[in-house]
């Protein structure tokens, strides 16, 4: 069985100022998804699923989509901010999406195998992957169809529903694994950055925090606020999430029932986001999961500001011109 890539489309690009999923950036027009595109084909992957909004539909398939439907196979998935679990609806007012767990909910439909997830502009390089394809396929041969993928399981407690209520059946326990990066490598001179830092024990990770508006201070000492509002210290070489994960496809049964806890607790909140990172954090705290860390030599580089554009141009021609693409 192959695996899925499943990539993040649907951001709105607000500190970009656009849609920089379908920005050119390599030197013949290259988009950030042509070159995950190409890498995943090139891994292994059998499958590409794009999550995008249903505004920019016709003009993503167009610009994007249409390149590789005789090479690949293809499936859309649309996040969409009214797509809630049960009976609850968008609260009044609410205009920002409701972050990257709530993104990967949205494909739960069209992936039954193991899938990568990745955001669609950020570039991760080759190597990433290759690790990751072979982490995913050794998984679908070792699972034999059991939906855990052989992950240990552990006597812990049953989710529970926001009102309290023992679900009706727990969800099964969920391989996941994770690309890590280096912190001072994927700040942006630009402005701040949002990342999930990450402890590591014998290269598994143990436990990830998100962390937003990440950035040297004016007293030139590197910062972030923790989802508590709480502004500390941060360590340039902490090893952090950028997004680039591995599941099996457990995965949709936790994001449910995450997902309908996080609605019950701060759906009120304008401006709240279930976070990918978090959800994990929670599946290992709970022993649920474990999540073997992939070493890569791959470099990363991602545009969050316009002005990033120029070094991602810079960096991708020096790739071209050593052959890689």
């Amino acid at each position: 069985m192959q695996p899925t890539l499943l990539l993040l489309a649907a951001g709105m690009g607000s500190r970009y100022g656009g849609l920089k999923q379908l920005d050119a950036m390599g030197p013949s027009g290259q988009t950030m998804i042509d070159y995950a595109v190409l890498d995943a084909m090139r891994a292994g992957f059998g499958k590409i699923v794009f999550v995008i909004r249903k505004d920019f539909e016709s003009e993503f398939r167009e610009k994007i989509g249409q390149r590789y439907e005789d090479k690949i196979a293809v499936e859309y998935a649309f996040q969409d901010l009214e797509d809630l679990p049960g009976s609850y609806t968008l609260p009044k007012g609410r205009t920002k999406p409701w972050g990257t767990a709530h993104a990967v909910r949205a494909a739960r439909d069209v992936i039954a195998e193991p899938f990568a997830v990745i955001n669609a502009d950020d570039f991760y390089g080759r190597e990433a992957y290759a690790q990751m394809a072979t982490h995913l396929q050794t998984l679908a041969s070792s699972a034999k169809g059991d939906s855990s993928g052989g992950v240990r399981q552990a006597d812990t407690p049953r989710l529970t529903s926001p009102g309290g209520v023992s679900a009706c059946r727990t969800p099964a326990a969920v391989a996941v694994s994770m690309v890590g990066y280096t912190l001072g490598n994927t700040l942006s001179p630009n402005g701040t950055v949002n990342r999930g830092i990450c402890q590591i024990e014998d290269d598994e990770l143990q436990s990830v925090e998100e962390f937003t508006t990440i950035g040297i201070d004016a007293d030139d000492v590197l910062r972030g606020d923790g989802l508590d509002g709480k502004r500390i210290e941060l360590k340039s070489d902490a090893v952090v999430s950028m997004n680039f994960w591995g599941f099996s496809p457990a995965l949709f049964a936790h994001l449910e029932a995450g997902f309908e806890a996080f609605l019950a607790q701060r759906a009120s909140e304008m401006k709240s986001e279930y976070y990918l990172p978090s959800l994990v954090d929670q599946l290992i705290k709970q022993g649920r999961a474990n999540c073997p860390v992939l070493q890569t030599d791959s470099p990363w580089f991602g545009v969050t500001y316009p002005e990033d554009k120029a070094r991602v141009v810079e960096s991708i021609a020096k790739l071209t011109e050593a052959g890689l693409y």
